[in-house]
Formats: structure tokens, C-alpha cells, sequence
């Protein structure tokens, strides 16, 4: 009887080590027999939203003068943009931020004697948000019209964004997906293998530059604003079974 138990264990031994090892083959097998590819999408897009930033200032002696000087800046200015095309409500000020104006003071042998109070400062920032690119884009370009109007404006590059960005995403990701099918068909095929299930489906990084920009692409993602012209990118990495 011992025996006959002794012989069972043995055997029992025997069967689950050939499972493990069976087990351990049919894995490396599977993971032998795959194909990784990665597909990418791209395309190119104009931007349909454009944000321009500026600001004007006024300097007087007097907190009150300063701020009245620059109330009828805010007048003309808003006036001015009105008879652009500009509406109201694309139009965001700011508060108005003041700063004191002072020269430092030295004597002859270069010695700091301190500073002299030169009056104030106050200066404000305008926004514009707008669907209608160009029209913004040739204001920034024809504001130093206020000039001759005695407005100190300071101008800064216009930002440029893709309202439908949502959509377009998920058109790369449909276009890298197949991008990267077709590579590992052409692979299999080649290797005189066909392609099998899906086995794991991993997305890249979405990237945004300027067209014809050089710009290098980032691990953490580009997202270009300074350009009006832009492509958009991204990559699917796919591993197949393949038999």
C-alpha cells in the first residue's frame, strides 16, 4: 500500500511539473510569436481662434491725474477697436495695476544719494478673443496707429488655437491605429506569417507644431501657439498575435 502511494505521488510530481513547464513553453511561444509595430497620425490644420494681448499706460505726478489720463486712454482705445470690428464682448481689461516712478540719485564720485519721485504710473491690459483670425491678426499688426492718437500701447504676439481639437484627436488616433495595422500585416506577410488578434493597443503622446517650424518634438508633448498654420501628430504602439 505504501508503495502503490509512493508510485501516485511520483506520478502526480510528474504531471505538474510537465503542466509548469508546458505552461512556461506555451508562454514563450506567445510571446515569441507577436508583432509590435507603431503607426503614426498626422495632419495638418489651420487655427480657428485667436487670443491677442496688449497694454497701455499713463504717467503723471498725481495718483489722480494718472488715473483719470488713463481712463479717457481706455476711452480711445475701446473707440478705436470698435470702428475695427471689434465687438464688446470679445474685449477683456484687466485691473489696473500702478507702480511709483523714481530715478536713482548719484553725486559726483558715483555715490548712491538716493531716489527722486517721479510720479506714477498706471498701466492696464486688454485682451481680445476672436473666431475672426485674420481681422484680429491685421490689428495687431496696425495698432501702433494709437500712436498718433498719443496712447502708449504696447502690443504682444498674437496666440492661436483649434477650437475642434477634441475631434481632431480622435481622427489621429483613428488614422495611427490603422497606419499601424498596415505595417504589421506587411510584416507578417513578409515572414510568411499571418496576422492574428490584437493583443495590447498603447497611444503616444499628442504633439502640436508650427508647420515648416523645425520644432523638436517633446516626451511630455508640444503644444505650439505661436503659429497659425500647425500639424498635429500622434502614435499608436500595437502588438499582434501572429500564426
Amino acid at each position: 500500500m505504501k508503495h502503490h502511494l509512493t508510485a501516485v505521488i511520483f506520478a502526480l510530481a510528474i504531471v505538474s511539473s510537465a503542466v509548469i513547464l508546458g505552461n512556461a513553453f506555451w508562454k514563450r511561444s506567445l510571446a515569441q510569436s507577436k508583432i509590435s509595430v507603431t503607426g503614426l497620425g498626422e495632419t495638418d490644420f489651420i487655427s480657428d481662434l485667436i487670443v491677442w494681448d496688449g497694454h497701455f499706460e499713463k504717467q503723471a505726478y498725481s495718483l489722480g491725474e494718472a488715473y483719470t489720463g488713463l481712463e479717457k486712454d481706455r476711452t480711445v482705445v475701446m473707440e478705436y477697436l470698435h470702428t475695427k470690428g471689434i465687438a464688446q464682448e470679445e474685449i477683456v481689461f484687466s485691473a489696473v495695476q500702478s507702480r511709483q516712478n523714481t530715478r536713482a540719485d548719484y553725486n559726483a564720485e558715483g555715490r548712491y544719494m538716493g531716489e527722486t519721485f517721479l510720479g506714477y504710473i498706471l498701466s492696464q491690459n486688454i485682451s481680445i478673443e476672436s473666431k475672426e483670425v485674420e481681422k484680429v491678426e491685421k490689428i495687431a499688426r496696425e495698432i501702433t496707429e494709437l500712436l498718433n492718437k498719443e496712447i502708449q500701447f504696447y502690443s504682444q504676439a498674437p496666440r492661436y488655437y483649434f477650437t475642434q481639437l477634441a475631434d481632431l484627436k480622435i481622427e489621429l488616433i483613428s488614422k495611427a491605429t490603422e497606419d499601424a495595422r498596415l505595417r504589421a500585416e506587411t510584416i507578417a506577410k513578409n515572414s510568411g506569417s499571418s496576422l492574428g488578434k490584437l493583443i495590447t493597443a498603447d497611444m503616444g503622446i499628442f504633439q502640436i507644431t508650427g508647420q515648416n517650424s523645425g520644432e523638436d518634438y517633446s516626451w511630455g508633448g508640444t503644444f505650439n501657439t505661436s503659429s497659425k498654420a500647425k500639424t498635429a501628430s500622434i502614435t499608436m504602439k500595437l502588438d499582434y498575435q501572429i500564426k
